[in-house]
């Protein structure tokens, strides 16, 4: 590109946006309270702007092209109506996630991968006001006495906003968005996550009310996999979820949902998820599904699953499954509980039969690493065996992908009697090794 078209793109591009701002301020002169008016819906609201925008556009003396014009008006009606330069990443199907670092910085997450955007806000005033119409929608506050906010946005995307004091370069916001159509099994098998064998295992466990906990770090796929095992669960059961921002979409008919509230601006009115853990306990649930468990919960969880409300399924933060029974522990301390060592390790080996640990590699994808089972105690220790262990000996491929994927270990699950006698058969060549030659 030669110098004189460089200067004719910028020129075009400052143009453009001295328009915009311009055609802003008086659609916000002309409209006022009617951008805020509830007795609109979206789809009125919408027409009403593009429809002042377009007759704003016509009484420009700026020569415009119908493209620009296009450009001006989706521009405006993505800052008016949405949430302005993140509205193309939030329509985005391939986006997973939208992390703004300040007004000037904005990284999307795509297939598992950071992505610079290259785009940015006006200035901090514009984040502060997208962050300001984002929980508002969800009936929360962000300011001074409350400066973060972890809230759920109505398609299912967690949000995660913090300002000054606490965030010392400006306001930043993480957007966590969610499929619209829940991933099922073969999703995942697609994807590479996980083989046909391992998620076949898995609806049998889920169906023959095995206690299963999902674990992995951020970002690994723990909610996902959690949808997915839920979906599993027959149509004739009462599901209670409880979860701290609501994710699970779950397909079942009777399903109860439980969220977290936090406590309001005077430090009262907080229902916890033990308070929830408590209170499902007490509505007649066949299965308790927990989103994560990170405090007290953890010991009323572990006590359900052993008096009789099997079947149950959570998720942990951990990097392995053996830190996933330590981590375990360790919370279920925070119950505040005098309780021994051997005593929480005993609740914790006869409550959870199987661990399903997910990682996100650094190919960006997310694998099922190990699926274990909880074989019982051995003195002071819980014993573990590996069902499935993904295969990393395979290396990486030119592209930096891994080529392994899970395999079988030849052991076979101790529960297996305990399934079969609700009447579910797992064929037992699911477990055994592949043999050496054999892709």
């Amino acid at each position: 590109m030669s110098l004189a078209d460089r200067l004719a793109k910028a020129q075009q591009k400052d143009r453009i946006s001295d328009t915009r701002v311009r055609v802003q301020e008086r659609l916000v002169e002309s409209l006022g309270p009617r951008l805020f008016d509830s007795a609109l819906s979206d789809t009125e609201l919408e027409g009403l702007v593009h429809q002042k925008l377009r007759e704003l556009l016509d009484e420009e003396e700026t020569p415009l092209s119908a493209q620009e014009k296009l450009l001006i008006v989706r521009q405006i009606g993505d800052s008016v109506l949405g949430l302005g330069p993140l509205e193309p990443f939030v329509r985005d199907p391939e986006v997973t996630e939208i992390m703004v670092n300040g007004w000037e910085t904005i990284y999307v997450e795509r297939a598992g991968k950071l992505y610079w955007s290259g785009v940015k806000f006006h200035d901090e005033g514009q984040l502060r006001r997208t962050i300001d119409k984002i929980v508002g929608k969800v009936g929360r506050r962000i300011d001074e006495s409350s400066p973060y906010v972890d809230a759920r946005l109505p398609d299912g995307s967690r949000v995660n906003a913090i300002i000054p004091p606490l965030a010392i370069d400006g306001p930043a916001l993480t957007i966590r968005k969610f499929a619209t159509d829940p991933y099922q099994a073969n999703d995942l098998v697609q994807f590479g996550t996980l083989t046909s064998p391992v998620a076949k295992f898995l609806e049998a466990c889920v169906r023959g009310r095995i206690n299963i906990l999902v674990s992995g770090g951020t970002g690994a796929g723990k909610t996902t996999t959690l949808n997915v095992l839920s979906s599993f669960i027959p149509d004739d059961e009462r599901i209670v979820t409880i979860e701290d921002a609501a994710e699970l979409k779950l397909q079942q008919p009777h399903v109860v949902r439980l969220e977290f509230r936090p406590p309001n601006i005077e430090g009262r009115g907080e229902v916890s998820i033990r308070d929830l853990v408590r209170n499902a306990l007490r509505m007649r649930p066949d299965r308790i599904v927990v989103g994560e468990v990170r405090g007290g919960e953890a010991l009323d969880m572990l006590q359900a699953m052993n008096t009789g409300h099997d079947g149950s399924i959570s998720t942990l933060h951990s990097n392995s499954p053996r830190d996933a029974l330590s981590r375990l522990e360790t919370v279920v301390m925070m119950a505040g509980m005098e309780l021994g060592n051997r005593a929480v390790r005993e609740q914790i080996a006869s409550a959870i039969q199987l661990i399903v640990h997910q990682q996100r590699l650094k190919d960006g994808t997310r694998r099922f690493t190990h699926v274990t089972e909880i074989t019982g105690m051995e003195g002071e220790v819980v014993t573990m065996q590996d069902i499935f262990l993904f295969d990393f000996s395979a290396g990486v491929d030119e592209e930096g992908k891994f080529r392994g994927r899970l395999k079988a270990t030849g052991l076979r699950p101790t529960f297996l009697d305990h399934i079969e006698e609700k009447g579910i058969y797992v064929d037992p060549e699911l477990f055994a090794p592949e043999k050496r030659g054999v892709a």
